[in-house]
């Protein structure tokens, strides 16, 4: 309570709570506008933390990605269109409410539910915390190695669409991130002759290649979509539910909240699998599944909790042991290193005030994000009739301006514009990038794990299963990548609608 205190004391500084109101801003906006994404715009704004110090920097970056969340709702509930993939399920029975004039206890309740189960998802991370680094202190080489590579594991296995397209994903970001010298004997790898690769491939260009550049291509040559907006409410009491929904509402939200967390701890489940096993699970449970993709009050509740949860559970595994569970924390991962930071369990003795100002920096941005999303939500929506010909040409714009200002080198801006394109293919096929970013990140301290086990060993393999934590990380990796080629769904038939010789 004293650490948190102190982190308090950090946010409530104005430079750094104003931070925290531009990330929460920025990702309800972000959240909004179908296409865009948290990875996207943390790509994008990675160049200007550059001269920030490092808990200002990782606060935006993190109210970017739980706030897009927060945003994600709106266009889901008013328009049916998601504004990111963790609000698909959100249009089921959202945008169903909203049709039946019931849109702003459809908005109220996804937005308290939100606050309720990100608050939760807090308080889960200040007690869990602490223990947990102490734990992750037993690890040594071999037993990160492995958790490396059960978190590759589980991306895989987790990630929607083939699972051989999300393996060569994987083995293209880990490509990627042995590019330049050697660690241990400086040579040149991959390089191709180009100097400027002997340091690698910096996360900046990659970043904003993949997933800002390859976004502008993606508006240019696609087709403009006409998007119809229901009107939201006009008074804050229009976004009130009734007696029973908000009855209904009360145990999905509970329910969700903590399925959620425990999915967001998991590298590659993240707040859309948790999404999803909610929906599943609110239906399986209600007397009255016929509603459900009708306009059923808790296949909106409990999704809309999990996805705030499972975001704030992405942060443990980030914070407490320096592996990323998704792609955004992989940015996040990617940030702490510019500013030469290495979250993980030594963070709390050696940097506390980073770790838990960004830990009170998540109460403060989930109170800002309730306050802005019921009051303003009438605004937040004009976003939308920005015309795409115009946000195009801004992002790009944005884009090289950001890569060449990070290190002021033209080969930046090639790479940026050759991964964009990259980016671009790779989506029209239906590959994951998210992964790609992942790999890139892990794949630098996977090689340096797995060196130093080598070193210690001898060069013996047997080292990687010598311990129980290693042994089991390496269980779970096999048992993944065998079970991910197996043809079985899991979550699809569960929501399916029931047919009408159904009970």
């Amino acid at each position: 309570m004293e650490n948190l205190i102190g982190g308090f004391a950090t946010v409530f500084q104005p430079a750094t709570l104003l931070y925290c109101f531009i990330g929460v801003f920025l990702g309800t906006v972000v959240g909004i506008l179908p296409g865009l994404g948290p990875l996207t715009t943390i790509a994008l704004l990675l160049p200007i933390t550059y001269k920030m110090d490092v808990t200002s920097a990782i606060i935006m970056l993190s109210g970017i990605y739980y706030g897009v969340a927060y945003g994600g709702t709106v266009t889901s509930v008013l328009m049916r269109i998601p504004g990111e993939a963790s609000s698909v399920i959100t249009c089921l029975d959202g945008y169903e409410m909203a049709r039946k004039g019931r849109a702003g206890a459809a908005l109220g309740i996804a937005a308290m539910g939100s606050f309720f189960a990100g608050t939760v998802g807090v308080l889960a991370i200040s007690y869990l915390s602490p223990p947990l680094s102490r734990w992750v202190l037993a690890f040594g080489p071999a037993e990160y190695s492995m958790v490396m590579l059960a978190g590759l594991a589980l991306v895989t296995y987790f990630s929607s669409g083939s699972k051989l397209k999300a393996l060569l994903m994987a083995a293209f970001g880990l490509l990627l991130g042995t590019v330049g010298s050697d660690p241990q004997t400086g040579s040149a790898r991959l390089t191709f002759g180009v100097f400027h690769l002997i340091g690698g491939i910096d996360l900046v260009p990659l970043a904003i290649g993949l997933f800002g550049i390859s976004e502008v291509l993606s508006m240019a040559l696609g087709k403009p979509e006409k998007m119809k907006v229901l009107p939201p409410p006009s008074t804050l009491l229009g976004f009130m539910p009734n007696r029973d929904e908000a009855r209904r509402s009360v145990a999905p939200v509970a329910r969700g909240t903590v399925l959620g967390f425990l999915v967001g701890l998991i590298p590659g489940g993240g707040a859309v699998l948790a999404t999803f096993l909610s929906y599943a699970t609110e239906r399986k449970l209600s007397k009255r599944p016929e509603e459900f993709g009708k306009g059923a009050v808790e296949g909106l509740a409990g999704p809309e909790a999990a996805n705030n949860a499972g975001t704030a559970g992405a942060f443990v595994p980030l914070l407490c042991m320096g592996v990323p569970a998704n792609a955004v924390t992989a940015l996040l991962l990617g940030a702490f290193m510019i500013h030469g930071v290495a979250p993980g369990p030594t963070i709390m003795e050696r940097q506390p005030e980073i770790f838990w100002g960004i830990v009170a920096s998540m109460y403060v941005g989930n109170v800002m994000l309730l306050i802005l999303n019921l009051p303003l939500i009438g605004l937040f929506v004009r976003v939308l009739d920005v015309p795409r010909a115009w946000l195009a040409p801004i992002i790009l714009m944005v884009c090289l301006i950001g890569v060449y200002s990070t290190n002021s080198a033209p080969m930046d801006v090639l790479l940026a514009v050759m991964f964009g394109v990259i980016g671009y293919i790779l989506r029209r096929y239906g590959y994951d990038l998210g992964i790609v970013i992942l790999a890139y990140v892990l794949g630098g301290i996977f090689e340096r794990s797995v060196r130093r086990a080598l070193a210690i060993s001898d060069g013996e393999l047997s080292i990687f299963v010598s311990t129980p934590i290693s042994i089991a990380f390496a269980v779970i990796t096999v048992i993944l990548v065998v079970i991910a080629f197996i043809p079985r769904r899991v979550i699809a038939p569960a929501l399916e609608k029931p047919t009408a010789s159904e009970p």
